[in-house]
């Protein structure tokens, strides 16, 4: 009788363990493919600024010089 609650004991010990083992394998797991989610979006974030950035030093260097405005005349007083 002991050595049958002993096997019992043992078994649910075992399958307790098996579980917190799958669970921490699952918890891993769905961290491995968070992690590699935010590298992927934070490299995407960098390639985007930098065409980004890029596409506005172009835009810079071509843009048409502003024309010079002519000062505005003074209207004659007529007395």
């Amino acid at each position: 009788m002991v050595e049958n609650s002993k096997d019992t004991a043992r078994a649910r010990a075992d399958m307790r363990f098996k579980k917190q083992e799958e669970a921490a394998t699952v918890r891993q797991k769905a961290m491995a493919e968070y992690v590699a989610e935010a590298d992927a979006r934070q490299a995407k974030t960098n390639k985007l600024r930098a065409l980004r950035l890029a596409k506005e030093a172009e835009d810079l260097a071509n843009a048409p010089a502003a024309p010079v405005k002519k000062p505005a005349r003074a209207k004659k007083k007529i007395a």
